[in-house]
């Protein structure tokens, strides 16, 4: 089956790539909007999160009709990303812009030689490999996940590796990571809006537990680096903006503050971004997943 999914995948990309960005956002929509329909169980998570989140400030109608938009964004985003991954720099300068670079380069100049950026899966969340492209002085790093199937991820990757953007798979390169943040310049993404697992914190977000990633505040701390949030809007029909947040503290009365207070910051600057506009997030994920009860210890060892 692995072979036919990625030859299926090569032409869908070389479809795509031919086309101009405007028609692939088009049809990304049409695809989105018959997912809607189609994938049920994506539809009910989506549901029940904006249900969660909005249902005492939005009507039924209301939320609906965001899932929907929702459905129709994550198709745009996704045909979209395999678009822009072969775009140069100057025809992505005509489609993207940033706004908060001054906050960077402020931090630099405090004795700040790297930069964690605690990222999201906002609009096309592909491009924020490109962020560095814009700028002088940085380099741009992520951790990725691979996918199960070696051929699929090799596609992946090399089209992601085109942006200049340095690529950690996080459960076996994590000693690679770790050479490359003492260097400087290093411009770190981490997401953080996902279900983290047993390992993550339980911290709210939109009001409600769930488990948090501590990546973003753990890896400010350890390498001195200035945190910010980043987050990528739709301005409209294959259009975005890239915003640069406020700083988050990582130190306050001259002591380290702790993670939990870092990514409660972290998570309530990612919800503002939510709020700002509730279609440009990915409410198809389950992020509320509920906490697995812990056995005693004489039932974990029975």
């Amino acid at each position: 089956m692995e072979p036919v999914l990625y030859l299926i995948a090569r032409f869908l990309i070389a479809c795509i790539r031919v086309l101009p960005l405007r028609w692939v956002a088009r049809l990304g929509r049409c695809g989105g909007a018959l997912a809607y329909w189609l994938d049920a169980r994506h539809r009910r998570v989506a549901l029940r999160n904006l249900t969660m989140c909005f249902g005492r400030e939005k009507s039924a109608e209301e939320i609906r009709a965001i899932a929907q938009e929702n459905f129709r964004r994550i198709g745009e985003n996704f045909a979209c990303a395999a678009r822009t991954s072969f775009m140069d720099i100057e025809q992505l300068r005509a489609v993207m812009h940033v706004e908060g670079l001054q906050r960077l380069y402020a931090s630099q100049r405090e004795d700040h030689p790297n930069i964690v950026a605690a990222i999201g899966h906002f609009g096309n969340f592909e491009l924020y490999a490109r962020f560095a492209q814009f700028q002088k002085g940085f380099q741009s790093v992520t951790t990725y996940r691979s996918l199960r199937e070696p051929s699929l991820n090799r596609l992946l990757q090399s089209m992601r590796e085109r942006s200049g953007c340095l690529y950690f798979e996080r459960r076996t390169q994590g000693a690679a990571l770790k050479a490359v943040m003492n260097r400087t310049g290093i411009l770190l993404g981490l997401l953080a809006d996902q279900h983290a697992g047993d390992r993550g914190l339980r911290i709210p977000f939109f009001g409600h537990d769930c488990s948090t990633s501590t990546a973003p505040a753990v890896f400010a701390l350890r390498y001195q680096c200035a945190l910010y949030t980043g987050v990528c809007f739709r301005e409209g029909l294959a259009q975005w903006r890239f915003e640069v947040g406020e700083q988050i503290p990582t130190n306050e009365n001259g002591r380290p503050r702790s993670v939990a207070a870092i990514m409660r910051d972290v998570n309530e600057a990612l919800e503002t971004a939510v709020r700002r506009d509730p279609a440009n997030w990915f409410w198809v994920h389950n992020r509320w997943k509920p906490a697995k009860p812990k056995l005693s210890p004489a039932l974990s060892t029975a």
